[in-house]
């Protein structure tokens, strides 16, 4: 099978991830609601541990920090006024380190996620993480791309779940994050598989 080179590729964008140190970090959705219940994702614990690893990172790096929240309503699995909807203990904000909240899946549309980042002094390099990885990191990745960002999205941080396909077939939870990855990454963003991946 022929392979076709990624559009990244065929315009010529960078694919090497920034520093930290460079960079901001855009931690996406780390809520209670994909770590039990009807959203539960495939590899969520995992993929926690990773973000609270690239968190410290982040800090001990002395790059700015935005959190971002889905609220999706009062007695919703996404309601940021219950625990169901806090942000997971393990990558609870620090001091300082601003919460911005959405209720679409890109977290730039209808927010102030960018003049948050503005404010910050952010350039364009940004470090995503988060939660779910076809829907809320890949829409944000898309919406930094097109705000002049350029987005680095840390695989082993993200998780998502299996879906039903239009064809009735089950579309598994490793065969949608591939997808979804590899959807950033022909365009969108860079990929760095680990945190360790990121250079120091």
């Amino acid at each position: 099978m022929t392979v076709s080179p990624s559009l990244r590729d065929v315009v010529g964008l960078d694919d090497r991830p920034p520093r930290l140190a460079d960079a901001a970090l855009v931690m996406i959705d780390f809520q209670n609601t994909y770590r039990t219940g009807v959203m539960a994702l495939d590899g969520a614990e995992p993929a926690l541990a990773a973000g609270a690893r690239l968190l410290s990172a982040a800090r001990a790096a002395g790059a700015p920090v935005v959190h971002v929240v889905n609220d999706g309503g009062e007695g919703t699995p996404y309601d940021v006024r219950a625990e169901i909807g806090a942000i997971s203990a393990e990558v609870a904000p620090a001091d300082g380190e601003p919460v911005v909240v959405k209720r679409t899946p890109d977290a730039f549309h209808g927010t102030d996620l960018d003049r948050t980042l503005r404010d910050l002094g952010v350039g364009e390099d940004l470090v995503l993480a988060g939660f779910m990885t076809h829907m809320c990191v890949a829409f944000t990745a898309q919406g930094a791309f097109a705000l002049g960002y350029r987005p680095t999205v840390v695989a082993e941080a993200t998780a998502t779940r299996p879906l039903t396909a239009p064809d009735g077939s089950v579309v598994t939870a490793a065969a949608l994050q591939t997808a979804a990855l590899t959807t950033i990454g022909d365009l969108f963003g860079v990929i760095a598989p680990t945190v360790d991946d990121l250079p120091a």
